[in-house]
């Protein structure tokens, strides 16, 4: 085990995207335990773009000079409770954090499944596979044969959404992405019929090209003009599920999308944004859908590694920039496989 901890703390406020400043690694010594609790030594952190809103100041905003939270999986070193025991395997919310002290009640134990890696609990059967699947199955209540448009195609939830879609026999499949090749990655490996890298012009032009015909169901993770050109797309019942706002958490002052109105109306759509800690009673029910999968590999994790504690922030900033396809995870250095050092 190392013999100093690291932290990662917010310094300032960002004005759009952050920076490295925004950030300072902190070094101390290795917290000890108290009575009724247990150190975990981290092994693999997440990092995700709800984080980026909470870097702004407001009621549910990170603090500034203090650890930053965040979906990590840890071993147990030290335990001073009879609820977790020395060599368990963890998860928690006391991430960007070499260690964290928890206690019983904050942690979540890791079922085994063979064949499927702990990152997985990060990805597809953590957080991100969980948003998915509660947008499609209770949110958008997707039928067999409909349509989708995804945008971000190419994120954590994007790349779940596109393969959990598959799963669920949905029709058509289109969707998002921030550069041609990450467009032609999501349509040879993930499944997606056609995706557009929406630098390539109007929102609006590139979903008809793609989905001439209209769509039934979509699946936000940017909002700003995908929203408004999804609305015009929606067949009569389409749904909107919004998950998240991607194309403003770092220009707060941009102008909200403009869409005609009258279609939801005259077409009964019907949006709805959830956050999935209101979900959490349907983890059972995702490792149920997904494991099988994963086992017999009709279902492929979609990640992208970064390895080493020292990169987190840099982690954290590609994924903003759309630099990751699928989850982002950062790995602690003692995870690496020999053959890839």
């Amino acid at each position: 085990m190392n013999e100093t901890a690291l932290t990662v703390h917010q310094i300032a406020r960002p004005h759009g995207l952050p920076t490295a400043e925004h950030f300072a690694f902190v070094e101390s010594a290795i917290p000890e335990p108290a009575p009724g609790s247990a150190l975990v030594e981290n092994l693999y952190w997440s990092v995700d773009p709800y984080h980026r809103e909470m870097m702004d100041d407001g009621p549910d905003g990170f603090a500034l000079h203090a650890p930053l939270e965040g979906r990590t999986i840890g071993r147990v070193v030290a335990s001073r409770t009879p609820g977790l025991s020395e060599g368990e395997i963890v998860f928690h919310r006391q991430g960007w954090r070499t260690h964290a002290v928890v206690g019983p009640d904050e942690i979540r134990r890791l079922p085994h499944f063979d064949g499927v890696p702990l990152t997985a609990y990060l990805s597809t059967l953590g957080g991100t596979g969980l948003t998915a699947y509660v947008g499609l199955t209770r949110i958008a209540r997707l039928r067999e044969g409909e349509d989708l448009f995804v945008s971000a195609a190419g994120g954590g939830v994007g790349t779940a959404t596109g393969r959990f879609a598959r799963l669920l026999l949905a029709g058509r499949l289109v969707g998002s992405a921030g550069s041609a090749a990450k467009a032609a990655h999501l349509v040879r490996e993930v499944g997606y019929d056609a995706v557009f890298d929406y630098h390539d012009g109007p929102a609006a032009d590139l979903l008809h090209k793609v989905a001439p015909g209209g769509i039934d169901v979509f699946i936000d993770n940017v909002g700003g003009e995908q929203l408004a050109a999804a609305v015009g797309a929606l067949r009569e019942f389409g749904r909107i599920v919004r998950i998240g706002t991607i194309s403003q958490y770092n220009t707060a002052d941009a102008p909200a999308p403009r869409f005609n109105y009258a279609d939801i109306v005259e077409k009964s759509l019907r949006m709805e944004g959830f956050l999935v800690s209101n979900y959490r009673d349907l983890q059972e029910e995702l490792y149920d859908f997904a494991v099988p999968h994963l086992q017999s590999g009709r279902l492929a994790l979609d990640e992208t590694v970064v390895d080493g504690f020292e990169h987190l922030v840099d982690a954290f900033r590609g994924m903003l920039r759309g630099d990751n396809t699928g989850k982002i995870i950062v790995r602690d250095r003692s995870q690496v496989p020999p053959a890839a050092h």
